[in-house]
Order: structure tokens, then sequence, then C-alpha cells
């Protein structure tokens, strides 16, 4: 099981304008994020939070895994981390449990195998939208945010033309976000699993 794992603003944004060092999630972007100050509670967000937490792999994107600093070689809980990438340069090794892999399909199955029977966490929108076109990704969960934040980077910006339909699994009210969590349905005649 591959999940995106991703908060958002009501108008689409994961991060505010001008993500970059230094400022990772862009001007005002932190808002998108404000739910996890719940993340201890025994609440819906600190369900939540507990679920991402009990994922057993990470596939992130490149820019993702550089502007959280390679999350010093360890995301949560020492499960290990696969960064899709379009380039690797010579000696240059990721910290930690982190991967780079530079196919999207090697990519998924070394995550899938490597989470167990738990599932696989997706981090960025390069990786998710790789993910999607590839027909690898199995669950979208949204933590939608109410703030509209105007500008940024958008979470499903480039995916192209064809429309891809998402059922509704589970839709959780909570302080500050609404969590959704879909599947998304393979086109007719789709012979990925």
């Amino acid at each position: 099981m591959i999940r995106l794992y991703m908060s958002m603003s009501l108008d689409g944004f994961i991060a505010g304008p001008n993500d970059r060092p230094g400022q990772e999630l862009g001007r005002h972007g932190g808002r998108v994020f404000n739910w996890l100050d719940d993340r201890n509670s025994n609440g819906p967000n600190g369900q939540v939070y507990r679920e991402v937490l009990a994922t057993g792999a990470v596939i992130s994107g490149r820019r993702t895994f550089e502007l959280a600093k390679r999350w010093q070689g360890d995301h949560h809980d020492g499960v290990p981390i696969f960064v899709l990438t379009h380039h690797v340069d010579d000696g240059d090794i990721p910290p930690g449990s982190a991967q780079f892999v530079t196919d999207v399909q090697e990519c998924a199955a070394r995550a899938e195998a490597g989470a167990g029977d738990r599932p696989v966490m997706v981090h960025g929108a390069g990786a998710a939208q790789s993910l999607l076109r590839a027909g690898l990704l199995d669950e979208i969960e949204i933590h939608l945010v109410q703030v509209l934040l105007g500008d940024g980077r958008r979470l499903f910006d480039t995916l192209g033309t064809d429309p891809l339909g998402l059922e509704l699994l589970r839709r959780i009210p909570a302080r500050d976000v609404t969590h959704l969590r879909y599947r998304v349905k393979r086109p007719v005649g789709d012979t990925a699993a």
C-alpha cells in the first residue's frame, strides 16, 4: 500500500510562495501544519498523526528530501527512505536509511518491500505526481487545512489532462483540519494493481 500523506491549504497549496532552504515551507506555508499542534492528543489529530508514524517506509521527492535537510537520515523510527530523483551525483551518499532511486517502478517496489506489511508514506509533490502518472499510488490522504494561502507550491500542478477518479474512504473533521483519505481508482483497462 503506497499512500500519499500531505497537508494542504483549501486552495491546493502545500507550501507558501518562495519555499527554499531557510524558508522550507515558503512564506506563511507553516500554517498548513498547524493541526500538528494537536498531534499528541487523544483526539482525531492525534489518531491521524499516530497512523502516519506507523508507516514502514518513506518515498520522498529529491527536492523535499533536501529542503527537509535529508531528515538527518531518519524520517521516523529508522524506516527506510527512498528518494526518487532524476540524477545522483557521484559520491553523494545520503545519510542513515536513505537511498537514491532514479526509476519510479523500482522505487515503489523497494519501498513496499522495505515497509513489510505496513503502508509506504509518500512525501513531496514531485514524487506523488510521478507515482500517480505511473499508476503506483494506491491512496491519497489529504490533511485539508482551513486556510487560503493564495500562492505557493501546488500539490497536483503537473499531472496532465487525463482525469483520475478517487473514492472517498474516510473523512475525519478535527480542529483546524479535515483529514480526507481517498482510494485512487484505476482507469478502465489499466492493469496496474
